[in-house]
């Protein structure tokens, strides 16, 4: 063996008893594993992992790291927690198929999301096909990557910001490009449908582009139309697209949150639990917090954002427009912001591109109205203007019984939705996963540290139709976290979101230390994963 892992607590990824054994790794792949009273494996190296257990490496079902991997190559933020693959291209944005003038656009529609906006260098963004992408990852990055086709991007392609149906050649071109990224690897196609261009594509459209996944054996992602007013039937919505076109369903950062559905998660999962009971394949993630982390311009409703960030700006500059989107926002409910009247005091800025506006961050837009003497949209839309559409937010309108109900259902996995620009980021991007199994699995009793890392191990796994990940088994890739389960727990809180976790040290990717003995080595053990016809490959 090319190393043996000696006398490890396996937690197999099954959600099973575990077990004592030691594990072999050789070609990256695990050779052999010993249970207690088997013949003894030997090794070139041998590491004692008494006291400590032994997963597979987690999946992130929903990461923004679609820059981060390039621009970072340590990427600590993820691979301090024992993630070991990342699922990008979420919420309807992100960087391929484009052409020079979508490019563009969508550089600045999701800098707050991922840096990389107009002036940002850290990037040389040399492609434009998914393929070109993923050829790109494959150089050489931090931890696995897997890639969704952004169907809101897609949409800027071939339609532009315009809100109204594509036309029949638009729609053809936007499923030949669904298409093409299918052939060169990505895993299925998300939507965001609260974001502008994706949100003006209606149900007939998403259900024509979600006919191309099927025979792929794709999934579609959607960020639905609503998490607020109207929550569950924004759900059933993408529940019959996705009937009707035969494909499967992943439901991204799936809760319910603002006042209205406090105490409503049993809606959302009779409502899964009838249609997986009808045959229909659906997942769904979440991250183990009550707060949710987006762009302050992605609350505007939709009709002020089209025609392109620009359009949005000028609207803002504009008094009589400005004062209809106040409007909009406080008195009547904005799509951007799921259908429910702007609460300020819940809007807290976490990041802003310019820093001249740092003095708002860790303030709400309630708090710092206050401070300079004028009212909440009169600051908000100051901070749109002056920030270029760039800041970020953190929105406190999530409710603790709604997490736990929904992270015990039997399609949950976990996703960190991780966002990992601005100064006061969500804690969530540095610490989702060691905050499910300290804070959910040991001190709480939730789930069972089996059963926490099923969700984050082969659930995942199974949805992405991964062979040879997801489980502790022979044959399996080596993609391994060794973690403590006495001391294992988020470093990061909202007062310090940077902070790594504790308890954590080990990760194998490929069987090479990524992490070791609780330090990032400088391997780069990552590549894309790709899908072709009806199986996936590296």
């Amino acid at each position: 063996m090319d190393l043996v892992i000696r006398d490890t607590c396996v937690i197999d990824g099954t959600g099973g008893p575990s077990y004592r054994a030691d594990v072999g790794i050789r070609n990256g792949r695990i050779a052999a594993i010993r249970r207690e009273g088997d013949p003894a494996l030997s090794g070139t190296r041998t590491l004692d992992a008494s006291g400590l257990a032994l997963s597979p490496g987690f999946i992130d079902m929903h990461a923004h790291s679609d820059l981060a991997l390039l621009r970072d190559p340590a990427h600590e933020a993820k691979a301090a927690q024992g993630v070991t693959l990342e699922v990008l291209g979420q919420d309807g944005l992100s960087y391929a198929p484009v052409d020079d003038r979508t490019l563009e656009g969508v550089r600045q529609a999701i800098n707050g999301w991922n840096g990389g906006g107009p002036g940002d260098d850290s990037v040389a963004f040399d492609w434009r096909t998914v393929g070109e992408y993923l050829d790109r990852l494959d150089q050489g990055i931090a931890v696995n990557a897997a890639y969704l086709i952004p169907q809101g991007t897609v949409r800027m392609y071939a339609v532009g910001w315009d809100d109204r149906p594509a036309t029949a050649t638009e729609l053809t071109r936007m499923k030949q490009l669904v298409a093409e990224g299918l052939e060169q690897g990505a895993v299925g196609m998300s939507s965001g449908l609260t974001y502008t261009p994706g949100m003006y594509a209606p149900d007939a459209e998403l259900t024509e582009l979600c006919r191309v996944l099927a025979p792929y054996d794709g999934y579609y992602c959607p960020h639905h139309r609503s998490y607020g007013a109207g929550a569950l039937q924004a759900y059933e919505d993408m529940v019959q697209v996705t009937r009707e076109a035969g494909c499967a369903l992943h439901l991204a950062h799936a809760t319910m949150n603002f006042g209205v559905n406090k105490g409503r998660a049993a809606d959302l999962l009779a409502l899964l639990d009838r249609a997986i009971d009808r045959g229909a394949d659906i997942s769904l993630d979440t991250y183990p917090y009550t707060p949710g982390s987006t762009t302050l311009v992605a609350v505007l409703p939709s009709w002020a954002s089209e025609g392109g960030p620009e359009a949005t700006l000028a609207r803002l500059r504009d008094e009589a427009v400005a004062e209809r989107i106040r409007h909009h926002l406080e008195v009547i409910g904005s799509d951007g912001c799921h259908g429910v009247p702007m609460e300020w005091e819940t809007i807290e800025i976490s990041g802003v591109v310019d820093p001249e506006l740092d003095a708002h961050i860790g303030s709400t837009i309630e708090e710092s109205a206050r401070s300079r003497g004028e009212s909440p949209w009169t600051t908000a839309r100051r901070l749109l203007i002056e920030d270029r559409l760039g800041s970020t937010i953190l929105q406190h309108v999530g409710h603790e019984e709604n997490v736990r109900a929904i992270m015990r259902h039997r399609v949950h996995t976990g996703g960190s939705d991780g966002i990992l620009q601005g100064s006061k980021p969500h804690p969530r991007a540095f610490g989702t996963f060691p905050h499910y199994l300290g804070r959910y699995a040991r001190e709480l009793g939730v789930l069972s540290l089996e059963e926490t890392v099923a969700h984050l191990t082969s659930r995942p796994a199974a949805r992405l139709r991964l062979p040879d990940r997801g489980l502790v088994r022979e044959g399996y890739r080596a993609d391994l976290v060794m973690f403590d389960p006495e001391t294992v727990a988020a470093g990061s809180t909202f007062d310090a979101p940077r902070a790594l976790p504790f308890g954590i040290p080990h990760v194998l990717i490929d069987g090479r230390w990524v992490i070791r003995d609780g330090v990032r080595t400088d391997v780069l053990a990552g590549r894309s994963v790709r899908r072709t016809l009806g199986r996936n490959q590296m």
